[in-house]
């Protein structure tokens, strides 16, 4: 489908325009040499991981500008690249332990360990860059060991959970008050999102951005823009289908406002529904099912990541379907089930009949 200007320009368009315009502000706090990096990584890398980048780049100089007595004398813009080669290990590793646990403009910040590894990595690919380019004469970044994870297991839904939380969806029940005088306005776009995302697996940014002509419900197909920029078709079941319908169906009587036009769905204020939005209705809907779980849009991901690989025990079709390009990202996510596949299989091959079996 070919992109239009105005209104009608597909969401995650819209987002990178949202983010490179952020991106231009953040720059203006950075050394000037990071325009030449952020430039260079920019044919490889989406507007969203470079603003990433460049925020958590920023908490590195500006750590770099608090504590050390010379470069506090100085502006972070007019850092000059050969900085990069001042810096020794030590302070990059001083440098992670301070993001344990630092203020900022009066606020408390943390970073546990998968906070820590994302910083790490910008920076590391920052020094990567110079270093290749011959600008910098040694890669200081990559002397760091990388934070290690430790394993979290995984949260879904019970097959059991899924049922009940869309039954409750449905009902309306546990609802307080005041939730249930919205339930009837959202009901069926409600049960039509969590069906969606229990259905395919699509990231909660991916169905935000769904536009009322990407459904197509002739083949059950439903064009998504994947994390990475590129776009493909995913396929949703007829109980997908049934909801997508019955909420269509409602959505055709709302008014958008203007740039909402064509999302498919809508927020109470008949706008594209926001990520937000879609995290709280989750978080509102799952606890009246589950205390000891935090449900999440990304743990109703995992839940039919695990129950896709459960019943086909296929990693790569689990992969494609969920949209990673490495298959061991879907590995190592998934391989709590790979126990069970293994006893599956030793019940099914049998070396001799028992007695009574033909």
């Amino acid at each position: 489908m070919q992109n239009r200007i105005g209104n009608d320009e597909k969401y995650y368009n819209e987002q990178d325009k949202i983010n490179t315009i952020k991106m231009r502000e953040v720059l203006d706090t950075l050394p000037r040499f990071c325009r030449q990096f952020f430039r260079g990584i920019e044919p490889t890398t989406s507007a969203r991981t470079r603003l990433g980048y460049a925020y958590d780049i920023r908490t590195f100089f500006e750590y770099l500008h608090n504590v050390n007595p010379v470069l506090k004398k100085k502006e972070i813009v007019d850092y000059s690249l050969d900085i990069l080669d001042m810096i020794e290990r030590e302070d990059i590793e001083e440098y992670l332990e301070y993001l344990s646990l630092y203020e900022k403009k009066d606020k408390e910040i943390t970073n546990a360990e998968q906070g820590k590894k994302r910083k790490m990595s910008a920076l590391r690919c920052m020094y990567s860059y110079f270093y290749k380019a011959e600008l910098i004469s040694r890669n200081t970044a990559e002397l760091v060991k990388m934070p290690k994870l430790h394993e979290n297991e995984i949260i879904r839904l019970e097959p059991d959970e899924v049922a009940t939380l869309l039954d409750q969806v449905e009902a309306g029940e546990k609802l307080t008050k005041s939730q249930l005088k919205y339930h009837e306005k959202t009901k069926l776009r409600d049960v039509a999102l969590l069906t969606l995302l229990l259905g395919t697996g699509i990231r909660v940014s991916e169905c935000v951005g769904i536009d009322i002509d990407d459904i197509d419900f002739n083949t059950n197909g439903l064009r998504v823009h994947r994390k990475g920029g590129y776009n493909t078709t995913v396929y949703f079941p007829d109980e997908v289908r049934d909801a997508l319908l019955n909420y269509l169906e409602e959505r055709k009587l709302k008014i958008a406002e203007e740039g909402s036009e064509k999302a498919f769905f809508l927020s109470l204020q008949n706008k594209r529904i926001t990520v937000r939005a879609v995290e709280n209705l989750v978080k509102k809907y799952s606890r009246n099912v589950t205390t000891l779980k935090k449900i999440t849009p990304h743990k109703l991901r995992s839940t039919y990541g695990t129950n896709l690989y459960r019943e086909s025990g296929d990693i790569y079709l689990v992969a494609d379907v969920l949209g990673h390009k490495d298959v061991n990202t879907t590995r190592k996510h998934y391989a709590a089930q790979d126990d069970e596949n293994r006893r599956r299989a030793a019940r099914i091959v049998k070396l001799r009949e028992t007695p009574g079996e033909k």
